[in-house]
């Protein structure tokens, strides 16, 4: 049996409340579980530079060692991977109690950042609390500056800016409406598709095409379809009308 496409969208008219019903709740829940579920991920950040000085001038300024500029940047790969091991992390833990976090904790949700062609890194920590963020940021800082000459018999970090608490942190992970959207699609998408599927599964006569195609008789004549309210409406028509007829039939008498 063909279906044009008149007749589609005819199906999907007619089950139009159903199509309402089933959209609208998937993306009112769809709402409320994102919103729910959301948590805001703060994010807080200290700089560091590598620069070792040669000595002091006569006027008892440190002189910059133009020479070891290209070993200080070689060392920063070798700088990230030493913040992120047990021999800072421990010492963080054990200096900074108050933080209330492990090793393995400050590990998952700290992370080393470095410029390219620069001596710069950063140390970049993500927490569900902005104040919480900025402490251990700038506890690793404090931690990995002291403790370097004694793992690289090298003193050659400067702490260029510690990490503050802001009055208004704005989270990094911003609430997305992605979910929101793809629910209102895929609910729509489905519900229509369902409709469709289950008036294709409708094997009853509908229309008199349906009676000449199956049966090969022509029909004689049919019954329509009548609404209630088409019915009600015809009822309380005729009432008022005999209620019309007695009352002019009294006033006669």
């Amino acid at each position: 049996m063909e279906i044009n496409l008149k007749e589609y969208v005819s199906i999907v008219i007619k089950r139009w409340w159903v199509i309402v019903l089933i959209v609208s709740a998937c993306t009112i829940l769809t709402a409320m579980y994102s919103t729910s579920n959301y948590v805001p991920i703060y994010q807080a950040s200290t700089k560091l530079i590598v620069n070792k000085t040669s000595g002091q001038d006569q006027l008892g300024k440190e002189q910059i060692d133009y020479g070891a500029i290209g070993v200080n940047m070689s060392l920063i790969n070798t700088y990230k991977e030493i913040i992120r091991t047990p021999a800072i992390m421990d010492k963080v833990v054990q200096r900074y109690p108050d933080l209330h976090v492990s090793t393995d904790q400050l590990i998952s949700i700290v992370n080393v950042t470095n410029l390219n062609e620069t001596q710069v890194m950063s140390i970049v920590v993500r927490h569900y609390s902005h104040e919480r963020a900025v402490r251990i940021a700038n506890a690793v800082s404090d931690v990995f500056q002291s403790e370097i000459p004694n793992i690289m018999k090298v003193d050659n970090i400067t702490i260029l800016n510690r990490a503050k608490i802001q009055d208004n942190p704005t989270p990094v992970n911003q609430k997305s409406n992605q979910y929101i959207i793809l629910s209102f699609v895929g609910s729509l998408a489905a519900t229509i598709g369902i409709i469709l599927l289950f008036d294709a599964m409708d094997d009853t006569l509908k229309t008199e095409e349906d009676i000449r195609e199956i049966f090969e008789l022509s029909t004689l004549a049919y019954i329509p379809k009548t609404k209630h309210r088409i019915i009600r409406a015809k009822r309380k028509n005729k009432f008022r009308k005999k209620a019309e007829e007695l009352s002019y039939a009294k006033t006669i008498y």
